[in-house]
């Protein structure tokens, strides 16, 4: 029995295909929106490409463009086909053409459904880019005198400013790195040659952080040195001070910002894909529609359309047996060809007579 058999009449077939032909529009506008996500997520990502670890987050954006072009295409196909389907003489050259374009468009839904989950999963795989780039970059912050590394302090200022954010996990990730060139240090200041003496790495530590760690809502003036130094202050304690220091760090903060924009992009691509899955059945319904019309010749007569010729069930079943007969033909050939090799191998004997 055929999965979800309608009948058709002339008329309803026409409205198919105008609506299918509508619709094919639609999504073709949805793969430009689509297409569009994925190129401005992938310029967000590049903006701070400096504070990542390795390009794999950018499989994303890119997945979403290639998405966006192959939407546009299908669908744009589609439209055609279904707008010359109102024509008897124009659809017969596109009949050869359905079956294998419906598993390309079976094929392509898999393909966007797995891109929206890719949305919504991603997120452990950019945590661990931003954990470890901004880890790495943090060491570069000083390096303002050095070719390719010149840009990393503006970088990471105007980061911490934009999202309010201080160094990696918190703003104590400041005091294990050594952010203050040697060209600002005085290297005849006991303090400082203590400083470096007291580290085994010899380098200047502070428990302090950079001016783009304060808070501007901070009623006191910014406290950035001895940070943890409650007697160095009037009237401070660094565990309660929350409005000097801005307290979250900035992998939490990218990865909220990134992630929202993924799970919002993640969500219209489940939306495009549900619609992508509608024209699909549509189309599927317009070609076994238009397949089984018993006179060609009287294009007005009912016909009958499906999903599936037989039942869900069955279908499986069929599509088992064929990969069970393929995987024997394989087997059958690879047996003559080791027979034939075997053959092959084998010396005649030579009998010789005294």
């Amino acid at each position: 029995m055929a999965l979800l058999k309608i009948k058709f009449s002339q008329k309803k077939r026409v409205k198919l295909a105008q609506g299918l032909w509508l619709m094919n529009w639609l999504s073709v506008f949805a793969g430009i929106l689509v297409f569009s996500m994925g190129l401005f997520l992938k310029i967000e990502l590049r903006k701070r490409s400096e504070v990542m670890d390795n390009s794999e987050s950018h499989f994303v954006p890119n997945s979403l463009i290639l998405m966006g072009i192959l939407s546009c295409a299908f669908n744009g196909f589609a439209g055609k086909i279904c707008y010359d389907s109102l024509d008897p003489t124009k659809f017969a050259k596109w009949k050869p053409l359905l079956k294998p374009y419906l598993a390309l468009c079976f094929v392509f839904n898999i393909l966007i459904f797995f891109v929206a989950l890719i949305c919504f999963l991603m997120r452990g795989n950019l945590e661990s880019t931003l954990a470890q780039g901004l880890k790495n970059s943090m060491k570069f912050y000083r390096d303002t005198d050095t070719p390719g590394r010149c840009f990393m302090k503006k970088t990471i200022d105007m980061l911490q400013i934009e999202f309010k954010c201080c160094g990696n996990n918190g703003f104590k990730d400041w005091f294990e790195i050594q952010w203050i060139s040697n060209r600002y240090l005085d290297f005849s200041s006991k303090e400082v040659k203590d400083r470096i003496k007291s580290n085994v790495d010899g380098r200047y530590l502070v428990d302090g952080v950079p001016f783009s760690c304060c808070n501007p809502s901070s009623p006191r003036p910014c406290i950035q040195y001895q940070v943890t130094n409650n007697s160095a202050h009037y009237s401070y304690d660094y565990q309660t001070e929350e409005l000097n220091l801005w307290r979250r760090g900035c992998r939490e903060a990218l990865l909220h910002y990134y992630s929202s924009m993924m799970t919002s992009m993640g969500a219209v691509v489940l939306l495009v894909w549900l619609f992508e899955m509608s024209v699909t059945v549509g189309l599927r319904l317009l070609h076994t529609s238009l397949e089984s019309i018993p006179n060609p010749e009287d294009p007005e007569c009912e016909s009958e359309g499906w999903i599936l010729e037989n039942s869900l069930k069955d279908t499986l079943k069929s599509a088992l047996e064929n990969l069970k007969k393929i995987g024997k033909f394989n087997q059958v050939e690879a047996d003559a060809e080791g027979a034939e090799e075997g053959e092959a191998g084998k010396t005649p004997a030579v009998t010789t007579v005294s």
